[in-house]
């Protein structure tokens, strides 16, 4: 038993300076304590302040080190370009025009909803939803539908337009330059979905729930 004990000791605790070996040191305790302590174990203190007291140390000089999670737009080039914003009443006059043109008018401009998690209480209307998140990868497909469907302004949008919304036209605005794309624009609704809201409650709002503002 003792040479079987001494072998483990050995394996488990020469290289004690492994954290990953302090899940194994109740295992080791337990065999310890299960020992006939009637009797002197010429191993049984130094296996206890060896493997109990310095893997625990390590343990918090590791746990002391500050965790940093990086935004999601780090991973994407900051925006280079500054667009124009659009007050929430221009939008408006253009969404009632196009509405009174009938079903299959054509119309000059896109909504583009960025919210992710917090898209609720409904969009603004004839709005389409691209995730902040995930829009810089999809920037060319959204080139192409509007070049093709004759859009010449492009308006963005996210909670209040302070972060997600101005960002995901700059990026929108910086690939219209690159390709050279001068007949389309992208601009900054004013005051984003709150703005929107606020002003005109659920009027000229797809998906509209009440509830969600009045909580």
């Amino acid at each position: 038993m003792d040479a079987i004990l001494m072998a483990y000791v050995l394996l488990r605790c020469g290289d004690s300076l492994n954290t990953k070996n302090r899940a194994q040191l109740p295992k080791l305790s337990s065999i310890i304590n299960s020992l006939d302590t009637s009797r002197p174990h010429p191993i049984q203190t130094p296996i206890r302040n060896s493997c109990r007291v310095a893997p625990p140390r390590l343990f918090r000089m590791a746990s002391d080190a500050p965790q940093v999670t990086p935004q999601w737009w780090e991973a994407f080039p900051e925006a280079k370009a500054s667009c124009p914003r659009v007050e929430a009443a221009e939008v408006a006059g253009l969404i009632e025009k196009n509405a009174a043109a009938g079903k299959g008018a054509t119309r000059d401009f896109l909504l583009v909803d960025v919210r992710r998690t917090d898209w609720e209480g409904g969009t603004v209307a004839t709005s389409i939803n691209f995730p902040a998140h995930t829009f810089y990868q999809t920037r060319p497909v959204i080139y192409q539908l509007c070049k093709q469907a004759g859009i010449r302004r492009i308006i963005f949008y996210c909670g209040s337009c302070g972060s997600r919304g101005p960002r995901c036209a700059g990026w929108m605005q910086d690939y219209l330059d690159e390709v050279g794309e001068t007949d389309i624009k992208a601009e900054i609704l004013i005051g984003g979905i709150k703005g929107w809201q606020k002003t005109y409650g659920g009027k000229l709002m797809d998906y509209y729930d009440e509830k969600v503002w009045t909580k």
